[in-house]
């Protein structure tokens, strides 16, 4: 039973308006999502669909919607020529996709309510990620630069969906 009453995001843009092509094989398509633990705090993950490239970073305030699309812009604005779509859940803390569509010019997509399926990449990730850092770890045991040190460590894991090539690789590849 879920504890709270939905949250509608205004304006959301439903997954199935997204375009066909943006089925996980071309390059520009990300995914993100939030890891929280018991404590109120969350660390956000941003997937390239197609190499699996993350990019992660821990954020001071929590889930609060605007200073998470800061975050977001923040990690992404680098490559905001190479991106055409990205996908998230319902949560709350996306609620300021606006701003995320302003800054990088990019729609953001909303998979269904309880439809993690709708991002896969994102959410497979995360479970490699709770190899380091367990549920009912406090992120406020986990500096900065563990978070760097453990995205830095899953982009040099080589994956059989890219050719045992690594996401970091085949992701510099293709933007250069």
């Amino acid at each position: 039973r879920p504890k709270c009453k939905p949250f509608p995001i205004a304006d959301r843009t439903s997954i199935h308006s997204r375009p066909e092509q943006a089925n996980g094989i071309r390059f520009g398509d990300f995914e993100m999502d939030l890891i929280v633990d018991g404590y109120n705090h969350a660390i956000l993950t941003i997937v390239k669909r197609s190499t699996n490239m993350l990019f992660m970073t821990k954020l001071a305030h929590g889930k609060k919607a605007e200073p998470l699309a800061k975050e977001v812009r923040r990690l992404l604005l680098p490559y905001k020529k190479h991106i055409k779509t990205i996908t998230t859940d319902n949560g709350p803390e996306f609620a300021a996709h606006k701003l995320i569509t302003k800054c990088l010019g990019v729609i953001v997509y909303f998979a269904d309510p309880y439809a993690s399926w709708q991002k896969g990449a994102v959410e497979n990730t995360n479970k490699l990620i709770r190899q380091y850092i367990p549920k009912q770890a406090n992120f406020d045991d986990f500096t900065n630069k563990k978070i760097a040190m453990i995205q830095k460590k899953i982009n040099r894991r080589p994956r059989q969906k890219l050719n045992f090539q690594t996401p970091k690789c085949e992701f510099y590849k293709r933007i250069l």
